[in-house]
């Protein structure tokens, strides 16, 4: 079915079993710069699942260099502990690799000891807001040693390749770019001159390792920041990287700190393959394309087309790792998604906390989460087919008991359709594709139009209840909140109706500001005509822009808080408010709405008061559980737990996460 992703490929001359390959992301399940258990597991089920190169890292070549990541091959002593991942990763068939790391700038002080990061020249970094020392020739020499050194132990410890990280605005790319390299000696200036750091490495490594051992390098295929490298640039720098000494080119996208997403749903899926494509036809080595490649028929794609040689799936594979195998097997449908929300990956990265991820229980707990067959099999009723009842029902019957669902409304996925219903936010219904392929494989009975009453549960007489009700919206205790003008956010999000020109929406968490994106949307130019536009030159730049971003409605959100948007993700509520910026959504922090008559709000803000006029009033104000059943069956006798929504209103992760706790503990 996909013959091109399932091929073998050679990378110098070691064999590959198919194109997919799983790339350094950082993890933070240790801080002694060794691997342990909850690693050995992870990498375990990445290997199990099928993919051709598995990448452990990023790993630290020396102390200040590794900044936020805490593996590190800078000593002999951490090899050990690396030998066990390699033997591990090969026994499945996969190859084993590892990614060397140094962030130069990026480093934060305080995570080494509040030393001064060191970097080409002394730029103030926006990342880690610190301004690093200038390296001296000796710092440069005693750096280039220590990658050399950490790629030799690296192969002692079995490992099959290594890649040099020089992307994302670390070390190497702070060398290559005019904007962080203002040297003027032999390694600034001049094209040749930002680029000999890196070819050095190269070249150190090849002679320490042979000419067999393959040696990759990470680039970015443009910087996306002002002034810094773009793409028109990076094939001459790959061509540097192949004569060096470099067998595979592994192409992403920009900086931590470019202002253009690079990860979430904003991104279009597979949206920077052309830049693996812009560097491949520059070399002859193998490239890998990276960045949102979710799908199986998106990877054979761009292999057919020649775009790339090889896929990264990075926090697809932390999604599911046996998407190799499930996409070989010809059931992709049967494929977990990964739905570029950042919250269980990049969040909890820049939270400092260890990755996980919302849709997979399982990932960072591989040793710990497992479904273990029930001693007796029980008659399982669950009732709501939200993400809580879906997972609770898979999960039980998958241990063994006899579950059917029962759901009030005509489809399952709960509030997943009203959670995808903002822009980029429709990928959310990959879970409801998700869950649907599940209910068939396991053959799970699902009664949809059903309201479940305690006549329903007398019928039925169940072993045990798994209540999944969810939630409603919350309404607040506003005069005049039952005025024929308001609307609750999740009917205008599930009914999309046209709510007039000028709208209030009240509430600046994050489902205030998304109704308001949504609302603020409508009208505005669509991707298809935009496309047309540009290609017959019909428009200029600003006027397209215009019509981008100026759509039917006015929106004004009004946020009691001091900030909008503080339950939002740290990695991606600087994409929301941006967008809400662009669409010219009017946003009033610290303003309490006093009342609402006939269209007409009144609110307080800055110790004054004043009124507007608005033809809808979108009340977004959180929501309340759903606990009629709960609280129903109490003299029944019938077990149950409670899930989701109707026990705490919170997030996906939560949702799902309760769900498969409560039918494993049946």
């Amino acid at each position: 079915m996909y013959t091109h992703l399932f091929s073998p490929i050679r990378i110098n001359r070691l064999f590959i079993r198919n194109r997919i390959a799983y790339p350094s992301l950082g993890l933070l399940y240790s801080y002694d710069a060794k691997l342990n258990d909850k690693y050995y597991n992870f990498y375990n089920e990445i290997a199990k699942g099928g993919a051709g190169i598995v990448t452990i890292g990023p790993v630290g070549v020396d102390f200040i260099g590794s900044g936020f990541v805490p593996l590190s091959l800078a000593k002999d002593e951490a090899v050990d502990s690396f030998i066990k991942a390699a033997d591990m990763i090969k026994s499945h068939g996969a190859s084993p690799w590892i990614q060397l790391f140094h962030g130069g700038a990026y480093t934060h002080p305080f995570l080494i000891n509040n030393e001064t990061p060191m970097a080409p020249s002394a730029v103030f970094s926006k990342y880690s807001k610190t301004t690093p020392r200038e390296m001296t020739l000796n710092d440069i020499k005693t750096v280039q040693k220590a990658f050399c050194n950490a790629a030799k132990r690296a192969k002692k410890a079995g490992f099959e390749g290594i890649e040099i990280i020089g992307s994302a605005g670390y070390l190497v790319t702070q060398f290559l770019s005019p904007l962080t390299n203002h040297r003027n000696d032999e390694y600034g200036g001049s094209f040749e001159n930002r680029t000999r750091f890196p070819r050095q490495i190269l070249e150190m490594i090849r002679d320490a390792v042979g000419p067999e051992f393959p040696i990759g390098v990470r680039m970015a295929g443009n910087d996306f920041v002002p002034g810094s490298t773009t793409d028109a640039e990076t094939p001459d720098i790959a061509r540097v990287y192949e004569k060096a000494g470099a067998d595979v080119i592994n192409v992403t996208g920009g900086w931590h700190e470019s202002k253009i997403p690079q990860l979430p749903m904003e991104l279009p899926q597979s949206g920077f393959s052309f830049l693996a494509m812009n560097i491949k036809q520059a070399v002859s080595v193998p490239v890998m394309a990276s960045n949102r490649i979710t799908t199986p028929d998106q990877a054979e794609l761009i292999l057919r087309d020649g775009q790339a040689d090889m896929v990264n799936l990075g926090r697809v594979l932390i999604a599911d790792p046996f998407w190799p195998q499930k996409a070989k097997m010809g059931t992709p449908e049967e494929i977990r998604p990964c739905v570029a929300c950042s919250q269980g990956c990049t969040d909890e990265i820049f939270s400092g906390r260890p990755v996980s991820c919302i849709g997979n229980v399982r990932a960072g707990f591989e040793g710990e989460r497992l479904i273990t067959p029930c001693h007796r099999a029980k008659r399982v009723m669950v009732v709501g087919a939200g993400v809580a009842g879906l997972e609770a029902a898979v999960t039980a019957k998958i241990a063994g008991h006899e579950v059917e669902i029962y759901e009030k409304d005509e489809n399952i996925g709960g509030q997943l359709w009203i959670a995808s219903a903002p822009p980029h936010k429709r990928e959310l219904l990959e879970y409801v594709r998700y869950y649907r392929a599940m209910l068939k494989k396991h053959g799970i009975l699902v009664h949809l139009n059903t309201r479940v009453d305690l006549d329903l549960i007398k019928k039925i007489n169940p072993d045990h209840i798994l209540i999944a009700q969810g939630a409603k919206p919350l309404v607040p205790p506003i005069e005049g909140a039952d005025d024929p003008c308001v609307v609750s956010s999740w009917d205008v999000l599930k009914h999309n109706p046209f709510p007039g020109k000028n709208i209030a929406v009240i509430g600046g968490g994050a489902v205030g500001l998304e109704t308001a994106l949504f609302v603020a949307h409508k009208g505005t130019l669509s991707p298809e005509m935009l496309h047309f536009l540009i290609t017959y030159d019909a428009l200029d730049l600003n006027r397209l822009k215009h019509y981008m971003f100026s759509g039917s409605c006015r929106v004004t959100v009004f946020e009691m808080l001091e900030k909008a948007g503080q339950d939002v993700g740290k990695s991606t509520r600087w994409i929301l408010m941006n967008n809400l910026k662009r669409y010219g959504v009017k946003i009033l922090t610290r303003t309490k709405v006093i009342s609402i008559k006939a269209g007409v709000v009144e609110f307080e803000n800055e110790g004054q008061n004043w009124t507007e006029r608005f033809d809808t009033v979108i009340m977004a104000s959180g929501s309340v559980p759903v606990q009629d059943i709960e609280q129903q069956i109490r003299g029944l006798g019938i077990a149950f737990s409670a899930i989701g929504d109707c026990v705490t209103p919170g997030k996906l992760n939560n949702a799902i996460l309760g769900g498969f706790s409560a039918a494993r503990a049946i």
